[in-house]
């Protein structure tokens, strides 16, 4: 049972080995967006001229096809798109310039010589690291996220003057879900406080090498290794290259408040329409006057005969009279006996 046992460990110690032989060295490289990248070549074959027996591989995952972007020193007809941020060193080492998302992947470099490869690949998996802001009337949110070949092997954080942040504070929030972290606090912290975005570190840990980098929201500005005192690089870099805040929601509100303005002056414009118009027509109303002349009909046969208004007035008060007598004389000279 013994020797056995000695047995399995033997095979698996030989397997180990066989492993390491045969897949090479890994690498996990973690940069800021924008910043220069450098990926060794660990199985390089000595002796080469202008790395003539050197080939870089990449892939952006595991299903995708892979691109030769060096074949045997030369940058290839696939990286053409973006030569100008590839170049490679003296060592072999390839180096990418301004580094963004489209070049996160896996990077393979192999050795060949007449044509044959000589030895195990060298492997180097890139990933980047953004942070990111928005601003709102009310408040400020700071984002960091780390983009990775295949599964997330980092642990990203946030902090405030180098300490950790409780997930539901009174004057700032945090959370955290898988290779990403937010934080927020109120806009006024940021207006009044000179600074404030200083305080604010993105601390990012890669599990596969235990590396810790630490990132501000400074723009232009590459994240630093833990341990490093970053007080003094900080507040240079806030003063040379101020940050800035997206504020989709502020300019929208700012849009739709200058609508309300434009709906608000149609309304008072309409309200004096109407209020001119009333005037114009209560002051015709009141200007009216009688008519000059009245038409008088007679009886039939006779034609109609137009009078002034002071001498209609003056026949239409002597024939009350003439009706009145007319009436009265008939029943006046009636006697009884």
């Amino acid at each position: 049972m013994f020797s056995f046992t000695w047995i399995q460990i033997s095979l698996f110690l030989m397997l180990l080995l066989y492993l390491t032989a045969v897949t090479g060295k890994e690498f996990h490289i973690t940069v800021r967006d924008g910043d220069q990248a450098s990926l060794p070549c660990e199985n390089m074959i000595n002796d080469q001229e202008k790395c003539d027996s050197t080939t870089w591989i990449y892939g952006v995952s595991q299903n995708s096809t892979a691109v030769e972007l060096v074949t045997l020193g030369q940058i290839g007809k696939n990286a053409k798109h973006k030569s100008d941020r590839l170049s490679v060193s003296a060592n072999c080492s390839l180096v990418i310039k301004k580094v963004t998302a489209e070049d996160v992947g896996r990077y393979t470099c192999r050795q060949y010589e007449s044509g044959q490869q000589q030895g195990p690949d060298a492997l180097v998996y890139l990933s980047l690291i953004t942070v990111s802001g928005h601003k709102s009337p009310k408040t400020v949110m700071l984002s960091c996220f780390v983009l990775t070949y295949g599964d997330c092997r980092h642990t990203v954080k946030w902090l405030h003057q180098g300490s950790d942040v409780d997930k539901d504070g009174q004057d700032m929030r945090t959370s955290q879900s898988g290779c990403s972290a937010t934080i927020s606090f109120k806009t006024s912290y940021y207006q009044e406080k000179p600074g404030y975005l200083a305080t604010f570190r993105c601390e990012v840990t890669n599990k596969n090498n235990q590396e810790v980098q630490l990132c501000s929201f400074t723009p232009l500005s590459s994240c630093e290794k833990a341990g490093v005192d970053p007080t003094k690089t900080s507040v240079e870099l806030i003063t040379t290259a101020s940050p800035t805040l997206s504020s989709t929601t502020q300019e929208a509100h700012t849009d739709c408040s200058l609508l309300n303005y434009v709906m608000l002056a149609m309304r008072v414009a309409e309200l004096l329409l109407i209020t001119v118009i009333t005037v114009v027509l209560v002051r015709a109303r009141g200007n009216k006057r009688p008519p000059d002349a009245i038409i008088v009909l007679n009886s039939v046969g006779s034609p109609p005969v137009t009078l002034s208004a002071p001498a209609a007035h003056q026949q239409v008060q002597d024939e009350a009279a003439v009706n009145y007598e007319n009436l009265r004389g008939p029943f006046a000279s009636v006697k009884l006996h």
